[in-house]
């Protein structure tokens, strides 16, 4: 692939990650992208994470509209040396199931089940973290067993539009369930015009605006046309963001997204609380789980160890300890493996499975868990 190739194919992927599209119409245009600068077999699997656990919420891949049962059974029940999750929190910019496996491939039941199992050989893996770093879906590319290895420059290719496909999933889960929305703590959507007036809103979205300061009746406030004016300035770069504390003391976050239609620029303010925790309070509902119980247990779905639990927290290994044995005993399992796949499979697979019917009829993706069946 030429220079000119990939800085003309990353600067149309910042271009998509700014135009506040639903994630599965993201996820095609990107793979339309990554097909001609990064050649690879069948189509690129795409998967949404909560960046609080880690766990899946949705899949894309038109080869495969719906993920096995088998696969979420591997990822979430069985070791192995070839896991979303680990790679999803590491530092790596990018991996590959042979690197992982020391060139053995073949010790890893996801390679051997899922990879070679399907005509390929390779899989690559690229985490898509925003500009904090927080992990918000994953990509793997695929390569069949006569193809060369992916190179230095596509994977230094595929790390450096990372942040930006992040950044557009992330947009596009906001602006999905601003517009469908399924619960109190769902995002709201003020759509403005180059005059700075209210062409439409979500539910929800009025409320939230008499919050912020310099609220007029007929003023929208400061920190929504200062959003506004910087995504219709720089509408080819990822789109602005600022931070407000409400007349609640509540942190939200407004994002900003270009639209056009009929010829006239508009923008979409995306407004959310931030960091909202959905897991929490159905962890609570669930299991009756202590803040600290809670805390731990959403690190346990990260994948971290005792020690660096307890590092994290301030506390001695052995009060997390402590702590897991009484987890373990509130929900029923007795193993932190356990735990995952209960909570997943609880409150995760639910959520996927809804997102991948929703992709096929074209409505929008959904992050965050759901209420599942706990079984």
């Amino acid at each position: 692939m030429t220079a000119d190739l990939l800085e003309r194919s990353a600067a149309k992927i910042v271009r998509l990650a700014a135009q506040g599209l639903d994630v599965a119409a993201f996820w095609r245009e990107c793979s339309d992208v990554l097909a001609t600068a990064v050649p690879n077999y069948m189509a690129p699997c795409w998967f949404t994470l909560d960046p609080q656990s880690l766990l899946v919420t949705s899949h894309f891949d038109p080869a495969v509209p719906e993920i096995s049962a088998d696969y979420l059974a591997h990822e979430y029940q069985r070791d192995d040396v070839w896991k979303m999750a680990d790679i999803a929190r590491s530092d790596l910019r990018t991996a590959t199931v042979h690197e992982i496996t020391g060139g053995r491939p073949e010790i890893s039941e996801c390679w051997r089940n899922f990879v070679a199992a399907y005509g390929a050989d390779q899989e690559l893996m690229v985490p898509l973290r925003s500009r904090n770093g927080t992990p918000w879906a994953t990509v793997s590319l695929f390569r069949e067993p006569d193809r060369p290895e992916f190179s230095t420059t596509e994977r230094e290719f595929l790390a450096h539009v990372a942040r930006p496909m992040a950044e557009g999933a992330r947009r596009g889960l906001l602006i999905g369930e601003a517009i469908d929305r399924e619960n109190g703590m769902a995002p709201s959507l003020i759509v403005v015009d180059e005059d700075w007036k209210t062409q439409s809103m979500t539910p929800g979205a009025h409320e939230l605006l008499q919050r912020l300061p310099g609220y007029g009746e007929n003023q929208l406030p400061s920190v929504v046309t200062s959003v506004a004016a910087r995504t219709l300035n720089d509408a080819l770069s990822l789109p602005a963001v600022a931070r407000v504390r409400d007349s609640l003391g509540v942190w939200l976050t407004l994002h900003g997204a270009p639209m056009v239609a009929d010829g006239h620029r508009r923008v979409a303010v995306i407004i959310e609380q931030t960091d909202a925790d959905r897991l929490a309070p159905l962890l609570m509902d669930a299991y009756d789980l202590t803040e600290r119980e809670k805390d731990i247990t959403h690190l346990v779905l990260q994948g971290l160890s005792t020690n660096d639990i307890a590092e994290q927290l301030v506390v001695a290994p052995q009060t997390v300890q402590q702590h897991l044995k009484h987890i373990f005993d509130k929900t029923g399992v007795n193993s932190r493996r356990e735990l995952v796949g209960k909570v997943f499979f609880g409150f995760y697979e639910p959520r996927l499975r809804d997102n991948e019917t929703r992709t096929q009829v074209g409505k929008p993706i959904r992050g965050g868990p759901a209420r599942g069946s706990i079984r």
